[in-house]
């Protein structure tokens, strides 16, 4: 019985060791370890090679992402990382679409502003003293506004600019326009010119109506200030409007509605029309302190009317107007 019994054979497992399933567990445990290092250094090195602007643009997309966030969820604007920087800010941040926008200080705008009203004094002064103009000064409306100086031209019942439904300048019309060129060319700045008609339906059998009407005066407009001596690269932009933009809009008959406007930009505003049509606008003329506008080199008459603009004083509408630099 003895020698037919089965041997024991007890069997020690060893505790504590490394080895199972669990034994490579560490290894990826350390390569998510490794890979966060890889992507932290990553982010310094793009940080450190990134200008402020971009950063500028970067950290206001985050903080607030819905100021540019369009309907939809789809983004009206793009964060551009490399040399050419295009960066969109909300909540009326300044924007910095190009170099150009870093002439924009305050200084720049106000010495712009301050030019803007010499324009309108010049023109003022020589509405009252050209017998051609101050005959039709009821028709010649300045004033400033965001965009710049706003020189509009309007019809008078008895003294159109156009024959009805005509796009030929009256030969007065030309006149004005002959006048106030070489005043509009004494500055760098460039010129929108805009057609407009009154609210009156207006439609040829071909097709034809107030728009092509008012584009059409408008580039009459735009033709006879070349004649008299504006360079065609200082016209921005010509466009009719039709009835669009009334001049009383609680009177869309009145004849004072068809008009043409002719408005000297301000340059913040001449580079968003270039922009908007993918075009880099191009740089403002500076000084030395990048803060004034450089006139263009006026002759002899030129700063002779300058001077007499500064000094004196005009009666316009029954009040004095006081020009700058006059005590």
């Amino acid at each position: 019985m003895a020698e037919n019994a089965q041997p024991i054979v007890i069997k020690k497992v060893k505790k504590g060791g490394h080895g199972g399933h669990h034994g490579g567990s560490w290894k990826v445990a350390y390569a998510d370890f490794v890979t966060a290092m890889m992507a932290f250094f990553l982010l310094l090195w793009l940080l450190s090679s990134t200008n402020e602007e971009t950063l500028s643009g970067v950290a206001d997309y985050f903080n607030n992402p819905s100021a540019i966030s369009a309907a939809g969820g789809a983004s009206t604007s793009m964060i551009k990382l490399g040399d050419n920087i295009d960066v969109s800010r909300g909540d009326g941040s300044k924007n910095r679409e190009s170099e150009s926008y870093e002439n924009y200080s305050a200084a720049f705008e106000a010495m712009e502003l301050r030019k803007m009203e010499d324009l309108q004094d010049e023109l003022e002064y020589e509405i009252e003293n050209s017998p051609t103009l101050k005959e039709f000064k009821d028709q010649l409306l300045i004033d400033i506004t965001e965009e710049g100086l706003h020189i509009q031209i309007i019809d008078k019942q008895n003294r159109p600019m156009f024959d009805l439904g005509s796009a030929v300048l009256k030969s007065y019309a030309k006149q004005i326009l002959r006048e106030i060129a070489p005043i509009l060319n004494s500055i760098p700045n460039k010129l929108s010119i805009s057609g407009h008609t009154d609210a009156r339906r207006y439609m040829r059998s071909d097709g034809y109506s107030n728009w092509e009407l008012s584009t059409d005066r408008a580039n009459a407009a735009r033709r006879e200030l070349l004649r008299s001596g504006t360079p065609p690269k200082k016209i921005a932009r010509v466009v009719g409007l039709a009835s669009k933009v009334l001049l009383f809009k609680d009177k869309p008959l009145d004849p004072r509605n068809r008009r043409i406007s002719i408005l000297v930009l301000k340059k913040r505003i001449e580079d968003g029309i270039f922009r908007g049509q993918g075009v880099e606008p191009e740089k403002q003329s500076l000084d030395t302190q990048g803060q004034t506008l450089r006139k263009q080199p006026q002759s002899e008459d030129q700063k002779k009317l300058q001077d007499a603009v500064r000094g004196g004083t005009v009666r316009r509408s029954g009040e004095v107007i006081r020009f700058r630099g006059s005590q």
